[in-house]
């Protein structure tokens, strides 16, 4: 994440929707990718005014009551309750920070009702009040559990799962690699140079999702899972495996833009066996995206034993993986 400054030279944050020290209402701006004052040429977005649950800027001149974000909205919870309400806000904001990375690739990010062929929309719904509904990607439509705000409720599922973290902004991320391989690859030819390209990684994704999910709730991902695949889930279906290491991929893009923005600097260490670049501009690129991360995530992993917690950044990027973040990489470069 970028970093912010008010007017007066007051430190902001992507949240920010005052500034501390001088008390300017201010709000971010994403078709700049800024934080600005609010005057004449912009206004709060509606769920800023009336919740207190968003600070992106809408043009004055504009029709739009909401901003680009929550515009993605087509169901959100009801409102009346006020845990409700406090678990809203903590999704729109992880909403907020996934979109502000994909706008950056200059993804665009048309409203499903202003493209029915390549639009999104978010389904921000209470599964334990409707235990029916289901979460996921389809068609364009992201569902995403409202618990999944509750950290309590997040752990236990992180725990029943085995997983080595869930977070909500993660959760996000992955959710989005589902709607973007449906947007830009599964309508291609299978010969297609993406689509051959794709299956050589990640594998022939024509095999039954819902029995090679069930497949891996009964038996568990393959002994040798860490050599391979980004995640135990991963393990599933060419489809997670592909949505676990774009949202991977998205984490490595936020941290180090978060880090480099704050100054934070660590020691290139040389990259691990293995992880070799090819001869290409386009893979030093990643070359070196790869060794600022793997660099950056063991000083934080350092730092967090330092506190007593445990590592922060609980992965290890396999040769296979590494060509996986390579792909993923490569599309966040050509897809507009």
């Amino acid at each position: 994440m970028k970093s912010f400054q008010c007017t007066c030279g007051n430190t902001l944050f992507f949240e920010s929707s005052r500034c501390l020290a001088c008390g300017l209402d201010v709000g971010y701006e994403p078709g700049l990718g800024v934080i600005r004052r609010i005057d004449k040429k912009f206004r709060l977005c509606a769920n800023g005014q009336r919740h207190a649950a968003c600070n992106w800027l809408v043009p004055a001149g504009s029709g739009e009551a909401f901003c680009a974000s929550c515009r993605l909205n087509r169901t959100i919870p009801d409102l009346g309750n006020a845990l409700n309400r406090h678990h809203w806000i903590l999704m729109e904001a992880a909403k907020r920070r996934l979109l502000h990375t994909l706008i950056g690739f200059q993804i665009s990010l048309p409203t499903l009702a202003e493209d029915p062929l390549n639009g999104l929309a978010f389904d921000i719904v209470s599964t334990t009040l409707d235990p029916a509904a289901t979460t996921g990607h389809l068609s364009g439509v992201i569902t995403v559990s409202l618990e999944e705000a509750d950290d309590t409720w997040r752990q236990i599922n992180r725990q029943q799962l085995g997983e080595a973290s869930r977070t909500l902004l993660g959760h996000f991320r992955h959710e989005s690699g589902h709607y973007l391989w449906y947007r830009y690859l599964s309508r291609l030819h299978w010969d297609h140079p993406s689509r051959t390209a794709f299956r050589t990684l990640f594998g022939n994704d024509s095999f039954d999702y819902g029995s090679a999910l069930a497949r891996y709730y009964q038996q568990g991902p393959p002994a040798n899972w860490q050599q391979h695949y980004i995640s135990a889930y991963a393990a599933s279906h060419p489809w997670e495996d592909w949505a676990e290491t774009w949202a991977h991929y998205l984490q490595m893009v936020d941290g180090i833009e978060t880090c480099e923005e704050l100054g934070i600097q660590a020691t290139l260490a040389p990259l691990p066996a293995g992880l070799e670049p090819r001869s290409n501009a386009e893979d030093a690129s990643f070359r070196a995206l790869l060794q600022r991360w793997i660099s950056l995530a063991t000083m934080l992993n350092e730092i967090s034993r330092s506190f007593g917690a445990p590592f922060l950044y609980p992965y290890v990027i396999s040769p296979s993986v590494a060509d996986k973040l390579r792909l993923a990489h490569h599309f966040a470069s050509v897809w507009r």
